[in-house]
């Protein structure tokens, strides 16, 4: 879904390759109380902040919880949507409100229909260039 996809940019016309690399709490880098999503765009790295009250919006909304996957594909469902709709300007770092987190969330949800269906994150190597996977339970998942 939106842990690896091309999107073509609204004034350039440019291709770009959209990647996730890593989520991490911004507490241990910049002193934040967000979660910041990596990406690589065209090999550029550019930050999606997301604040870490959406977590605790989306559990008492739903009784669920924004698990490291579902991040990823909320933050890449919001790039993604950056890009076609022209917002992108080529910054690093772009901020996410609470409202647009849960809105990206019941985006990627309508399309995903349940979380055990996202897409699994790989586990990148930079010094071997290999790529592994998060091990998952295999949960049937019934619609």
């Amino acid at each position: 879904m939106y842990e690896d996809f091309q999107v073509r940019d609204r004034w350039t016309g440019e291709d770009l390759h959209c990647q996730w690399k890593a989520n991490i709490v911004a507490i241990a880098t910049r002193h934040a109380d967000a979660v910041d999503v990596r990406f690589e765009v065209n090999e550029r790295p550019v930050w999606i902040a997301m604040p870490a009250v959406a977590w605790v919006a989306q559990k008492k909304r739903s009784g669920g919880v924004i698990t490291d996957a579902l991040a990823a594909q909320i933050a890449g469902h919001y790039l993604k949507e950056a890009v076609e709709s022209g917002y992108d300007n080529g910054r690093e770092m772009y901020t996410m409100t609470v409202t647009e987190v849960l809105e990206h969330l019941d985006a990627v949800m309508s399309e995903a229909k349940h979380t055990a269906k996202l897409p699994v994150l790989p586990i990148l190597s930079e010094e071997t260039g290999s790529v592994d996977y998060v091990p998952s339970r295999n949960t049937e998942i019934s619609e």
